[in-house]
């Protein structure tokens, strides 16, 4: 395709798979787009496991990873945090909020609170963010993309010495513009449909309005639309308000490779677009998730305001990691319950397909709308 970012990756189609599933990233990358693997989450140990699986299965396609190292997080700038300082900073009523869920559908916690490791968060701070960008500086990615906010700039000084693109994930216009002025290569361009992290935006809106903002100040900026694609029609629409492609993270997440719970993709498969909840009750910071009893509890009067990233997923991860084994045991009060994060495009996601068919499935239908959008012209 004649498109920036296939001539500066070197990749056939403009489509980028984010995932946190190894086997997403290969088959998307050598069906001709881009995989973006998911970083946050992994020690660097961890890290070093997939990606030289990753490399061992990829055939020299290109690939890239994602971080998330927000500008705003509590205790930003403290990595020395003990268990016990960490512990300090969760309310009991949160705890106690948790129980009263699970207790409802039936579900045991008296194994559920355990004092949180030391530095908990980490990965999301310079110290940490820096030895899993040491792991994927080892290793031959050609782009490096951060999820929250401006990239730091050991990130972007990295990156650069390495000949390595980056990109941010931007919400707003206002955002988009510290993005560039930053120096990176591509705005991750995202609306409010989209899962996980997420503003108020839509899609339609914000990729001509950042387009608009960022103007010919920045010519060198590829712009990729995201937040609700899971068609190749959709990609289409997006590539004809001016943006260089597209970024998917939803879609992934019903392949027969992804790792996302049975439970939970059943529930995709069947759930329409109307069937998600923009909430900061996982993170601490607004995400869009998939609706079930579990994201109703938290949007009820209530339920205490989430604590600030990274607090909140102390609350919320260690439930929702006993709720998804439950669930994929077939547990119904934790099948009411399970959750994950997923985008409004969810209501088009109704078979399970693999993720390269998921990428010819874009090409075959970007094709037919661009041949339908030129005959409207005479």
């Amino acid at each position: 395709m004649n498109s920036k970012l296939c001539e500066k990756l070197n990749i056939e189609f403009p489509l980028f798979a984010f995932s946190h599933c190894r086997d997403v990233i290969v088959e998307v990358s050598k069906a001709g787009g881009f995989g973006v693997l998911g970083a946050a989450g992994h020690t660097p140990e961890s890290l070093e496991i997939e990606m030289n699986w990753i490399d061992e299965h990829i055939d020299g396609k290109p690939y890239g990873i994602d971080l998330i190292v927000p500008n705003s997080i509590d205790s930003k700038e403290s990595s020395n945090l003990s268990p016990e300082d960490i512990e300090a900073k969760i309310p009991p009523e949160h705890k106690a909020y948790v129980n009263s869920i699970l207790a409802q559908a039936g579900i045991d916690t008296q194994d559920l609170w355990q004092r949180p490791q030391a530095g908990y968060g980490d990965n999301m701070r310079e110290a940490g963010a820096s030895a899993i960008l040491d792991v994927a500086f080892s290793h031959p990615i050609k782009m490096i993309v951060n999820a929250l906010g401006v990239p730091p700039l050991f990130m972007m000084q990295r990156a650069k010495e390495a000949g390595v693109a980056v990109g941010a994930l931007t919400g707003a216009k206002e955002h988009a513009v510290k993005h560039c002025e930053s120096g990176v290569d591509v705005l991750i361009v995202s609306g409010t449909e989209a899962g996980g992290h997420c503003g108020e935006v839509s899609t339609l809106v914000l990729v001509p309005e950042v387009l608009d903002a960022i103007g010919d100040r920045f010519p060198d900026v590829a712009v990729l639309a995201a937040g609700g694609i899971v068609t190749g029609k959709q990609m289409a629409a997006c590539m004809a308000m001016g943006a260089h492609g597209a970024w998917c993270g939803s879609v992934w997440l019903t392949t027969s490779e992804a790792e996302t719970n049975p439970a939970v993709k059943e529930k995709m498969l069947s759930a329409n677009s109307r069937q998600t909840v923009r909430s900061k009750s996982r993170t601490g910071k607004y995400t869009r998730q998939l609706r079930s009893q579990w994201t109703d509890a938290w949007q009820s009067e209530d339920a205490p305001a989430p604590l600030p990233m990274p607090l909140q997923s102390l609350v919320s991860e260690p439930a929702l990691r006993k709720i998804d084994k439950l669930a994929e045991s077939g547990d119904a009060g934790a099948r009411n319950l399970a959750t994950y994060w997923v985008g409004q495009g969810v209501g088009l996601m109704n078979t399970s397909v693999s993720a390269r068919t998921v990428v010819y499935d874009f090409m075959e239908d970007y094709a037919t709308a661009v041949e339908r959008l030129g005959n409207t012209v005479s």
